[in-house]
């Protein structure tokens, strides 16, 4: 299927000149982020935020709900087995993929677009935006993790030094913390700029972590 994901868009006021693409989390929507858009200041950027496909997610008993892929386990040890369903990591992904065209077809080329989101949505951005065959201005990765890590080396060099945010909060009972700083640290290498800051928060995101996110975007995506 090559269909567009269904998405809230928040236009630019001005014409756009730059797009950020956020990806929500399990059981949200693409309604979740919209109200931080104002809080960012961006005018001349268009917020894209897409609604993921529902899926029946094991750890909430096959409930069908909006997810990126399915979650067979919560724990995060190597030795518990494939963790995430990888087909529907991949099948987002591309999904994910053809957001950025359209973006392209819309004026807005590739170094002029962030990817981010938060929880799942963090993990599918990082996923996607390493793979990405052109570079993008940056990734921004909330509350989440790595997924496929033994599989970084499908990683394109385009995006090998693409600027990174990642924040956390320390007392996060779902994605635990050291899960987001394992992906922190494996996208670290000389020369790039890969940031880390954590919250005394769960898991949610903060007045203080939007705050440092506008100032992060705002160096991503200058007017």
């Amino acid at each position: 299927m090559n269909e567009l994901l269904p998405c809230v868009e928040v236009d630019a006021q001005v014409p756009a000149t730059a797009s950020v693409i956020f990806l929500h989390g399990l059981g949200a929507d693409g309604h979740d982020f919209e109200p931080a858009v104002p809080l960012f200041g961006l005018p001349w950027a268009r917020f894209i935020l897409p609604h993921a496909p529902s899926l029946p997610v094991t750890i909430n008993g096959g409930f069908v709900m909006p997810a990126w892929y399915d979650i067979r386990s919560l724990g995060f040890e190597p030795h518990a087995g494939p963790r995430e369903d990888e087909a529907h990591i991949r099948a987002s992904a591309a999904a994910i993929t053809r957001l950025i065209a359209r973006e392209n077809a819309r004026g807005i080329a590739s170094h002029r677009i962030v990817l981010g989101g938060f929880s799942q949505g963090g993990a599918m951005a990082l996923f996607t935006g390493s793979r990405h065959p052109e570079t993008l201005a940056g990734l921004l990765v909330l509350s989440a993790y790595e997924l496929l890590a033994d599989k970084r080396d499908e990683q394109t060099r385009a995006n090998f030094d693409t600027p990174a945010l990642f924040c956390h909060g320390r007392h996060d009972p779902l994605v635990p913390m050291f899960a987001g700083r394992a992906a922190h640290d494996a996208a670290l290498r000389p020369g790039r700029d890969v940031r880390w800051h954590d919250y005394p928060i769960q898991h949610e995101v903060s007045t203080a972590e939007l705050q440092l996110v506008s100032g992060w975007l705002h160096e991503r995506l200058p007017r």
